[in-house]
């Protein structure tokens, strides 16, 4: 099965999937990241996760991409179109693509956004928790 990723409003292909170079998250590492585990097709802990993010955003002076409900809604898309019943969606937010300086780009500067989600067995996923082990794969 093709895996599907959405980056920047669109959604395709994970093998044709790209950010430009002069993203701020490739250049300086000017990003935030979250996981999210998936269990039943649902976003577990999706308060606590989401919390964090917007946290994390507010803290680095990284605008919101959109709406926690738009959001919402990007990440259940990736899950449904990975086909994602037990697994993971990862979601990278970064400062967006601007020349590069070390100053922040304007404010006005569009923040990228990149979800991918993938299966992993529940039962490696309990197999691994029941002995202190975070499930990461490739």
């Amino acid at each position: 099965m093709s895996r599907v990723a959405y980056v920047n409003g669109r959604y395709g292909p994970k093998s044709e999937a790209a950010v430009h170079v002069e993203d701020r998250g490739y250049q300086f590492a000017d990003a935030v990241y979250e996981v999210w585990g998936v269990s039943g097709g649902h976003l577990m802990d999706y308060d606590g996760h989401m919390a964090r993010l917007e946290r994390s955003l507010d803290e680095l002076r990284i605008r919101r991409p959109m709406t926690r409900e738009a959001l919402t809604q990007v990440l259940r898309e990736t899950v449904r179109r990975n086909r994602v019943v037990d697994g993971l969606v990862y979601l990278q937010i970064s400062r967006g693509t601007a020349p590069r300086d070390h100053a922040f780009p304007s404010a006005d500067t569009p923040p990228s956004v990149v979800v991918t989600a993938k299966s992993i067995s529940r039962a490696r996923q309990e197999a691994a928790a029941s002995k202190g082990i975070s499930v990461v794969t490739r």
